[in-house]
């Protein structure tokens, strides 16, 4: 009875990172949707809050989004074969899509419905985009933020990513070692209260 669940949760990963995989057009950024879709809706592996620090955390890491989310959820559903499952699940469809796409593509690349194809994609990509980040505005506000400051964070790291062009992943880790240190410092006043 428990290899059959663990078979079914294998199988459960492998098909959410599949459809990650194969739907994810547009790259990295196109795929999160997708996956909070998966994880967090589908199959409730994990809710919006822990899936929002595991994005903020993996996109302050080198390598493509997709797959660090595909390891990390995987590893947290089914351990190593999970984590594994779920990088193979994320990465084959885009490798076999890849090369079936561009040899295709390629034939027909100067076709005007060729790049209608690829233009018309951009505004979907953009749509699922753009409902997630509300969510996570959103997620913010009701949290210990509030509406001002999360104005205010949006709207200084759309200065800090647009026009003075800092990595988004510096922002991230700045962010996290601010909050670091304000809650030690919290400690340290706390112990120094109680002493």
């Amino acid at each position: 009875m428990k290899i059959e669940g663990e078979k079914m949760k294998q199988a459960n990963i492998f098909m959410a990172f599949f459809r990650v995989g194969v739907l994810g057009y547009g790259g990295g950024p196109s795929s999160i949707p997708l996956v909070h879709k998966e994880a967090v809706e589908k199959y409730k592996w994990m809710d919006s809050d822990e899936f929002g620090d595991t994005l903020a955390l993996a996109n302050a890491l080198p390598g493509p989004i997709a797959t660090k989310m595909a390891g990390y959820i995987g590893y947290k559903v089914g351990g190593i074969l999970g984590m594994i499952n779920g990088l193979i699940a994320t990465m084959v469809p885009t490798i076999i899509l890849m090369i079936l796409l561009l040899k295709f593509l390629n034939s027909y690349k100067d076709q005007a419905w060729v790049s209608g194809m690829s233009a018309a994609v951009v505004p979907v990509v953009a749509v699922m985009l753009a409902t997630m980040t509300w969510d996570f505005i959103k997620k913010s506000t009701g949290s210990q933020l509030g509406w001002g400051w999360t104005i205010l964070f949006v709207a200084a790291s759309l200065l800090l990513m647009e026009f003075i062009h800092i990595h988004p992943a510096v922002i991230i880790f700045a962010l996290l070692l601010a909050a670091l240190l304000k809650k030690s410092s919290l400690l340290h006043e706390k112990g120094k209260g109680s002493s």
